[in-house]
Order: structure tokens, then C-alpha cells, then sequence
């Protein structure tokens, strides 16, 4: 088996530290998209922003928009598609739902596919792309943000254009769940890794998962393994690098009081695993990298890349083979 080794590329890059920030590689630039950090009131006066930054080594990074014709939003969908960057839906921290998709070829310039995507109201939802097509599934509503009916979905939309949508499965056969950062597309199959969801008014409490399912289109879904060795976990990071499926930090503590400061300590994560199959996992030993959640991957120049997240430090580092 390969061994591994991190390389911290920069402790301190030129945008500020912010988490659930769209990661993305297009036209051989890994593009940084808009994040979240409530405490930095310079770069984040709405709670969330809606710059664009890139950078071609990890090290130097240049704003191309400091203000997108997008809302700022973080943990929305993050995906290339059709030689583009797109974003789809959002969060609700501006005290309504973001249902709008938008796409981008250069980083600069922004089209919206559709204003009112038809699976309504959701946040915290899974997003992929395979196929020819952008895949949404599962999410919820989160009454306490932004007033909407308490649901928790586990359907399966897809698109081409960004703008019609078609609902190809009511219920998955896994449960209701979100909170799983960017995407893993392993062997011509979408993989679904753990996620969780999140509290409401009426349920005060968290779901944390780690069972892996997979499947070619978005209808028959295939259950690899219940209980993987990684811990249950949300808000964690997967990604597909060296042929394998990646799951990266995220947080677990079904008891914790999500305070910032909280947030910052004992229920983050900085463990790192990997498998061929999504059935027989290991560990990459020795994370350098502090504790996080909602951080920003890149699969990159042959590498994987962890940038960022709820830990706010504006840190990139890089993962290659021995």
C-alpha cells in the first residue's frame, strides 16, 4: 500500500479563514468560493460572503471577485460540469432559503441557470456530479433560520442544464440525511459517506452516520458496509484522489452545544481514511493539520488538498504519495 505524507504549503494564504467554502478545479486552477465566518465582520459583513480566489500552486492565491452577482453562501453544491463551475442552492443564514443555480466557465463571469430550483426550500444537501448531469440529494429545512415546514429529505434530482430538474427517486434507501462536504465519484458511481442532520425546534439533536452506499444512477443504490471504521461524523470532507474514496475530518459529538468556541474544540476531527472499495478502510497516520470541519478539498496535480475551515485558519495543505 502507498504511504502518504502532508506538506503545509502556507499557515497564513492571502483570503481570510472562513468554512464551507466551494471547492473546485477548472482550466488547472483550484477556485476557492465564497465561506462563512460570522466572527470577521471586515470580510464577512452578511455572515457569509461570495468571493472568488484561485491559485495554481496553493501558495499564492488571487481574488478574481470580490463580490460574485451571487448571494454569499457556504456548504450549497460544488461541482464542474459541462466545462463549468456551478453552484446550487445555498444555506439559509440571510434568513431565507437560496434556490438558485449558477455557473461559471472563467470564475468572473456568472450566469443563473434558474432563480427557483423545483426541489424548494433545502439546505445542507449533497451534490455530485456524473454523467452528463448534476446530481442533488437529500438536505432538510432548518425552521429556526428561515421559517419553512420541518422536513428532512432523502430524494435524488438531476439536471443538465442547471435549470430543469427532474425528481428520479423519492426515497433512497438510506437514511434522511446532508452534511456531507463536496463529492466523491468513484468508478462511474456516486458514493454517499456518513453526513448526519441537523437540529430543529422539534428534535434538539444531532444524527451522525458512517455507512457507505454508491450508485450509477441516482435510482439503485448499492449498501457497501453499515458501520465503517471511521467514527460517524458530519460536515466532514470526501473525495475521490490515487483511485481511491476519501473521507477527511468533520465533527461528532452528539451532546455538544454548538457554540463558535465550541465548535473550535473537542467535537472536531483532524483524522484522515481512505478505501478502494468503500468497504475496507485505513487510516493516514499522524495528521498535522488542527482539528476542523467544513473545510474546502481540492484533488489537485496529482495530490489532495485540505484548505480552510470552521477552525477559521487560512491554511492550505497538500497530501502526496511517498
Amino acid at each position: 500500500m502507498a504511504g502518504y505524507e502532508w506538506k503545509c504549503i502556507t499557515e497564513n494564504a492571502a483570503f481570510a479563514g472562513r468554512d464551507g467554502a466551494g471547492a473546485v478545479v477548472l482550466n488547472d486552477k483550484m477556485w476557492l468560493l465564497g465561506g462563512w465566518n460570522p466572527n470577521d465582520k471586515v470580510n464577512f459583513p452578511q455572515i457569509c460572503n461570495s468571493e472568488v480566489w484561485c491559485s495554481s500552486d496553493g501558495e499564492t492565491w488571487t481574488e478574481v471577485v470580490e463580490q460574485a452577482p451571487w448571494e454569499g453562501r457556504h456548504t450549497a453544491g460544488y461541482v464542474v460540469h459541462d466545462g463549468k463551475m456551478w453552484i446550487v442552492g445555498g444555506d439559509c443564514n440571510q434568513g431565507h432559503y437560496q434556490t438558485d443555480v449558477w455557473s461559471s466557465a472563467d470564475g468572473e463571469h456568472w450566469e443563473q441557470a434558474t432563480s427557483s430550483v423545483p426541489w424548494g426550500p433545502r439546505v445542507l444537501h449533497y451534490s455530485a456530479a456524473l454523467g452528463g448531469k448534476i446530481w442533488v440529494m437529500g438536505g432538510q429545512t432548518t425552521p429556526q433560520f428561515a421559517q419553512e415546514e420541518e422536513v428532512f429529505y432523502n430524494d435524488v434530482w438531476c439536471t443538465e442544464n442547471g435549470s430543469q430538474w427532474n425528481r428520479v427517486l423519492e426515497h433512497a434507501p438510506w437514511s434522511v440525511r446532508g452534511m456531507i462536504g463536496h463529492s466523491a465519484v468513484h468508478k462511474d458511481r456516486i458514493w454517499v459517506l456518513g453526513g448526519g442532520t441537523y437540529e430543529t425546534p422539534t428534535i434538539n439533536s444531532r444524527q451522525f452516520m458512517n455507512d457507505v452506499w454508491s450508485t450509477n444512477d441516482g435510482v439503485n443504490w448499492e449498501l457497501h458496509t453499515e458501520s465503517a471504521p471511521w467514527t460517524p461524523r458530519q460536515y466532514h470532507d470526501v473525495a475521490v484522489w490515487d483511485d481511491k474514496l476519501w473521507v477527511m475530518e468533520g465533527c461528532y459529538n452528539a451532546d455538544a452545544i454548538r457554540s463558535m468556541d465550541e465548535a473550535k474544540g473537542s467535537w472536531n476531527r483532524n483524522d484522515v481514511w481512505f478505501s478502494e472499495d468503500g468497504v475496507n478502510w485505513e487510516e493516514v497516520p499522524d495528521t498535522p493539520w488542527a482539528p476542523r470541519h467544513a473545510a474546502s478539498p481540492f484533488v489537485y496535480e496529482d495530490a489532495l488538498w485540505m484548505v480552510a475551515g470552521n477552525n477559521m485558519f487560512p491554511d492550505v495543505w497538500k497530501l502526496f504519495r511517498k
